[in-house]
């Protein structure tokens, strides 16, 4: 499939989806918007991707919503679909990586501002450097945080320090982010994407059905009480066993003292 606004590449079971509008610092047209949901799907079907990156061309992450572009006119009619679609592109966005189904990586390469620091916070993880610079921007637009925003913020770093954010609009950069959570790892600018490649390594190297029914109940019981989320691991487990070869290949390989070669098969 070819991509106008981003770049879908895979090497190695992993997918890297870069936004490539780097004149924009990779801001979210109705383009790219598009492509990303077309992109996500793609990496969601195909079995041997394993792990995704997200990342920007350029020197930024995403700086949100374009507002550059020419405004819809007050005559325009959306198509009737649109108009059904309750949760509009900012939920179909969260929505597309926080259920893509395979651990993701954001490389926050710059900037990662309003519906573009919570594209890199439905991810699973987020590397960057002293570089990074997140920013919710929301209120500044006069809007309220959206994109999954309120979801994902709070329990990445606590509803005081996610209140902060959202109500001055301040920028955090390297060290901050990553002493609050909103960074994983910090590395030297030159270094953020090997390590992304490195962790993935590292991913890929594991049974794929175990990975992606682990991130399947780390999702499940983020909210649910204790006794719920121990049925949700016991149900998990049944998942996790399900390809007759990685189950053979794990004792094959032990005896054989050797690295085994998971297919997910």
């Amino acid at each position: 499939m070819q991509f106008q606004f981003l770049e879908y590449s895979v090497s190695e079971h992993v997918a890297t989806i870069t936004l490539d509008r780097p004149e924009k610092l990779n801001a979210l047209n109705a383009g790219l918007r598009d492509e990303l949901h077309l992109a996500c799907a793609q990496a969601f079907e195909a079995d041997e991707i394993r792990a995704v990156i997200f990342t920007g061309r350029g020197r930024g992450f995403c700086s949100g919503a374009d507002l550059t572009g020419p405004a819809p006119g007050n005559d325009a009619i959306a198509p009737q679909n649109e108009r059904l679609d309750d949760l509009g592109w900012v939920g179909r966005l969260a929505t597309d990586i926080y259920h893509l189904g395979k651990p993701t990586i954001a490389v926050v390469n710059g900037v990662a501002a309003g519906a573009g620091m919570s594209l890199s916070l439905a991810c699973d993880m987020r590397i960057g450097s002293n570089d990074s610079r997140f920013k919710t921007v929301f209120a500044e637009r006069g809007l309220s945080p959206d994109s999954g925003m309120s979801y994902f913020l709070p329990r990445l770093i606590g509803y005081g320090r996610a209140a902060d954010l959202i109500f001055t609009s301040r920028d955090v950069r390297g060290e901050e982010a990553y002493r609050l959570g909103l960074l994983d790892r910090l590395v030297a600018p030159e270094q953020a994407m090997t390590c992304a490649l490195e962790t993935c390594a590292q991913i890929v190297a594991l049974p794929p059905m175990a990975i992606r029914a682990g991130k399947r109940v780390l999702q499940q019981n983020m909210e649910a009480e204790f006794n719920h989320a121990l049925r949700n691991e016991i149900f998990s487990l049944s998942f996790a066993g399900k390809s007759p070869h990685d189950r053979k290949e794990q004792r094959a390989a032990f005896l054989e003292k050797r690295a085994p070669k998971f297919t997910g098969e």
